[in-house]
């Protein structure tokens, strides 16, 4: 296989499973890429909560805020969603690394929206800007992100997003109007995460374990069906849009960060071939980096 020929195989996985993508591969170690529309403005979607707990662990490092510091989530007002504390009916109390956990592990949305009341949408972008990732960019909690969709679809509410007319007015899924990055600026972050630059060593390590602890298999990780192989990752998802983002590290020691944002014309929640074909993709660009060392 031509190394040349990698991003054309990318484009035409994505184009059999009936998707759009956009990638981009780092080798984290020596630099190598891979890029198929690595520079393509995307909707993050949950992605993002990377860009937060990064920022939660900024602040810590700089002393900032205690990650056993413990927060109150009562059942009212919590953020949406079928996840952690966003399904749960009682008073919850936990530290800021727990909900953390939960933020990464499950996706939970609740969890992510208790950790910016106490962060903030300024700490995320200015964490961002400080690793020079110019093209991310968060402007909405969680709840607010929801919040857009819910008035997006009208009164038709959740039924309305099978209409293809309503999904094109969705400010969610418009990068000039919601959290978006680019797969570069992503794989980047990781990288930063891997070197230890993004945060202390302490920190680092932290962050890539609750990225390991991640239970969605279904996407990235479904590329690398190997006992011996970690992936590591956060997915992301909203009507016709799929995204994770990850590092595959193999039992030599080779580490490399991925970035697949993908969208969809077919309006179905259900679609296992746009989800495999995130871990179709990375494969090959992973496959790709290995076969230049």
């Amino acid at each position: 296989m031509a190394v040349t020929d990698t991003p054309a195989r990318i484009h035409a996985a994505f184009a059999e499973a009936g998707v759009t993508g956009w990638l981009h591969a780092l080798d984290i170690d020596s630099g190598a890429q891979i890029d198929a529309g690595a520079d393509q403005p995307a909707c993050t979607a949950s992605v993002h909560k990377l860009c937060l707990l990064v920022a939660l662990h900024e602040l810590a490092a700089e002393g900032g805020l205690d990650l056993a510091e413990q927060i109150e989530c009562p059942p009212a007002g919590r953020t949406a969603g079928p996840t952690g504390l966003a399904a749960m009916l009682d008073p919850v109390r936990m530290s800021l690394r727990d909900a953390g956990y939960l933020m990464m592990a499950v996706s939970d949305n609740a969890a992510a929206d208790l950790l910016l009341r106490r962060v903030g949408l300024d700490a995320v972008n200015h964490a961002m800007n400080r690793l020079g990732l110019t093209r991310t960019h968060a402007v909405h909690t969680f709840g607010e992100l929801f919040a857009t969709i819910r008035e997006d679809a009208g009164p038709g509410g959740a039924r309305a997003l099978t209409d293809p007319h309503v999904i094109t007015r969705l400010r969610a899924l418009d990068p000039a109007r919601t959290n978006r990055s680019t797969p570069r600026d992503m794989t980047h972050l990781l990288g930063a995460v891997w070197r230890d630059e993004a945060c202390t060593p302490e920190h680092g390590a932290a962050i890539r374990r609750v990225l390991g602890l991640q239970v969605w298999p279904h996407r990235m990780a479904s590329g690398f069906p190997f006992d011996d192989v970690h992936v590591a990752g956060k997915t992301g998802s909203l009507p016709t849009l799929r995204n994770e983002v990850g590092v595959a590290e193999y039992p030599d020691g080779g580490r490399y960060a991925v970035a697949v944002f993908t969208r969809t014309a077919n309006t179905a929640a259900t679609l296992p071939a746009a989800d495999a074909v995130i871990g179709t993709a990375a494969r090959i660009a992973v496959d790709a980096l290995r076969a230049r060392q």
